[in-house]
């Protein structure tokens, strides 16, 4: 039989509270969920997917050490609490038990350098989490901002994979290896977005509109976040492929390090 440790890595991925999304009827029970699409993604890249309840921390650091990597997926804003500011009145729906774990899960990751890759709400999950601050709504917060908000639902023509606009990725970076420096098309459905960056990141790519749309951490362990889905371009996008493959074989070696 073979050991535990030369298993596929594991990765965590944290799941949010159905309640929280709104529309949900009141004879469903308190429940906890998360998109199919990133899960059989990380999946296929390798992954043994673990999805992470919002339990109390005793318990959460008991399925943390256990992960060989974390990610940190899309979804409801971040409450405007999580780091320190007033709610925006576009703010839109929150999830604070959501956040609360996250935070832990990504300040944990980061201490310890355990690989973490997360897209969208991810990426300035890890932002907040490290200390940054966010635009509640980037139409009404931040001068001279493109339109980012491609959202595939409310009557929107849009899809998952719509390439919306450019990013440019900047030379030198991880993320340049992965998909390429300079320009890349990206699909976008987000209204938030990095205000200050927090301590120990870098911003590896921005938009036509200086909006940070990727960032990397300052030293050499594996932090690696998108502001758009990269889940939903695989299908069609070796590259974006490469992504999460990069971060499978970052967490098997994280495994071999750590057994």
């Amino acid at each position: 039989m073979a050991s535990q440790r030369t298993r596929r890595p594991v990765v965590g991925i944290p799941t949010q509270t159905l309640q929280s999304l709104g529309g949900v009827s009141s004879e469903i029970p308190p429940s906890w969920v998360m998109s199919q699409r990133y899960i059989l993604t990380l999946t296929a890249a390798g992954a043994i997917p673990w999805m992470i309840p919002l339990v109390d921390e005793d318990t959460l650091r008991g399925i943390y050490d256990e992960l060989d990597a974390v990610f940190l997926p899309g979804g409801a804003d971040i409450d405007p609490f999580t780091y320190g500011a007033d709610p925006h009145p576009l703010c839109d729906k929150t999830d604070r038990e959501r956040d609360r774990v996250e935070v832990l899960l990504a300040q944990w990751a980061l201490a310890e350098e355990k690989p973490v890759l997360g897209v969208c709400r991810g990426m300035q999950l890890i932002n907040v989490a490290a200390g940054g601050t966010l635009y509640q709504d980037l139409a009404e917060e931040f001068p001279g901002a493109i339109k980012h908000d491609y959202f595939p639902f409310g009557g929107s023509t849009y899809t998952r994979d719509y390439l919306a606009h450019d990013v440019s990725v900047a030379e030198g970076t991880r993320l340049a290896e992965l998909i390429g420096a300079g320009p890349q098309r990206v699909n976008s459905m987000h209204h938030q977005g990095i205000k200050q960056l927090g301590r120990g990141l870098v911003s590896t790519a921005e938009a036509p509109d200086g909006l940070i749309e990727a960032l990397e951490g300052a030293d050499d362990s594996y932090l690696v976040a998108v502001q758009w889905h990269p889940e939903a371009l695989t299908d069609n996008d070796e590259r974006t492929r490469h992504l999460f493959s990069d971060f499978i074989e970052a967490g098997s070696d994280w495994q071999r390090s750590h057994g």
